[in-house]
């Protein structure tokens, strides 16, 4: 198995084109395939904070549920706005009011398909995907050995959140824990969440939320290869939101 692991777009359809280019893919349909059958794989937060996270919505559904070309897990960006679509109490702030405003700017018949589209998205994505063909474990924002084959709720806040101790930096942004110092597994882990100015591997983990909705770029990993392939961002450059610790 061939696949190409995609970090946190964000909504940053035109980078998100231009990594496709970048790495071989050929639109077809308004979605992109790759002629020697490679498996784009999305690591979550597809909304929010960017410019066009409807488009990106339809872009990985078509490719995922009707072209089955792709896979995906989940963010907690999506997570947010799963719980948003469903109904449910969630505070529009964080980046999920600029996903609310596009989708509210939509005739009623297009909110429909965009809402219908992103709840199947998720309700059927798995919480991680272990790929044993590529040696490779998919984790939004990682996922720590003892949780590997765990699906309740302690593994659904780590892949989702993160290491969190419930304490922040002055700034607000908060403190995790560096799971990946400890992990010792054989497959590779690949996740994002916490955008860093470049792919960080530890062991065999890498981070590749290179931040490219805060300016930084937007980077695929790529398997059997064990290379990455970025492509710049087109936003502007927002430093104090790079960790420099990770």
């Amino acid at each position: 198995m061939k696949i190409d692991v995609i970090g946190d777009v964000h909504g940053c359809v035109g980078e998100l084109k231009d990594l496709f280019a970048k790495l071989g893919y050929v639109e077809n349909g308004g979605a992109f395939i790759h002629p020697e059958g490679r498996i784009p794989v999305f690591l979550g937060d597809l909304t929010d904070r960017g410019p066009d996270s409807v488009a990106i919505i339809k872009l990985v559904s078509q490719m995922v549920l009707e072209k089955k070309t792709a896979k995906y897990v989940p963010g907690n960006h999506c997570n947010k706005l799963y719980r948003y679509f469903r109904g449910n109490p969630v505070q529009q702030k964080h980046g999920l009011e600029t996903t609310v405003a596009e989708y509210m700017g939509l005739s009623e018949e297009e909110q429909k398909q965009v809402q219908n589209a992103f709840m199947t998205l998720y309700e059927n994505a798995p919480l991680y995907l272990v790929l044993k063909d590529a040696n490779a474990i998919i984790a939004h924002a990682g996922i720590k050995s003892s949780l590997i084959g765990e699906y309740g709720k302690k593994a659904e806040s780590f892949v989702l959140y993160g290491d969190v101790s419930g304490k922040t930096h002055p700034d607000g942004r908060p403190i995790r824990g560096d799971w990946a110092q400890t992990y010792t597994g054989s497959m590779w882990v690949v996740y994002g969440h916490t955008p860093v100015l470049k792919p960080r591997i530890v062991h065999k983990t890498i981070n590749i939320d290179t931040g490219c909705v805060f300016g930084g770029a937007l980077t695929a990993f790529r398997l059997p290869e064990e290379t990455t392939v970025s492509v710049p961002s087109k936003q502007p450059f927002q430093k104090e939101k790079f960790s420099f610790t990770e």
